[in-house]
């Protein structure tokens, strides 16, 4: 059975993709409001996770939507999180499985338990969230373990975050995202996989 993984390219997507693979046909898809909008780094980083990928544009007019309530609400949280429920709700038109990479300690995008209920009595779909008793230190601890991994400032990594094609738009428009979005915001993309050392050719005695 497929399972579709939303990826931004991350290590908790990355990670919840591995752990799903073992019971399920894997698939990573990244959602984007440009629809000419090339994602290389992406395309890389699922390819070094040995999984297909594929790129899916929103409705047209979604941006202009998500850029609003931002600055209505003076913040993006109930933006990211309908960006996040649209994204779950076009996953579930194709596969029986959909997942994503929240984790334990995450409070933005999180679905509730009675949404999650909602979700899949609504589209007859399974929802997974592997890492959702996991905190962060564990999961970059064990994506380590696997990967090579480049970690900096929301803007400052070509990954698959939403807040990243937010805030160009914003700068486009002329407004001055910075008060809206909160500060110090980490991202992480997989470089690639780590080669696997065969020990016991390494210390193979003479």
């Amino acid at each position: 059975m497929k399972a579709g993984v939303l990826y931004s390219g991350g290590k908790d997507s990355t990670l919840a993709a591995v752990l799903l693979s073992r019971d399920y046909e894997v698939e990573l898809i990244t959602f984007v409001f440009d629809p000419t909008r090339t994602l290389p780094f992406i395309e890389a980083a699922a390819k070094a996770a040995g999984f297909p990928w594929k790129k899916q544009a929103f409705a047209p007019g979604f941006l202009d939507d998500v850029i609003s309530r931002i600055v209505t609400d003076g913040h993006p949280a109930n933006a990211i999180n309908e960006i996040h429920r649209r994204s779950l709700y076009a996953l579930a038109q194709e596969y029986e499985v959909v997942a994503d990479g929240a984790r334990r300690d995450d409070r933005v995008p999180m679905r509730t338990q009675s949404e999650v209920q909602s979700f899949e009595m609504m589209y007859g779909v399974s929802y997974m969230r592997p890492l959702l008793g996991i905190g962060k230190k564990e999961v970059l601890r064990l994506c380590e373990r696997s990967f090579d991994i480049a970690c900096g400032e929301t803007g400052s990594l070509p990954n698959g975050d939403f807040e990243s094609e937010i805030r160009a738009e914003m700068v486009r428009r002329g407004i001055d995202f910075v008060p809206l979005f909160p500060k110090n915001h980490k991202q992480s993309l997989i470089i690639r996989k780590k080669l696997a050392i065969n020990y016991e050719q390494t210390y193979q005695k003479p």
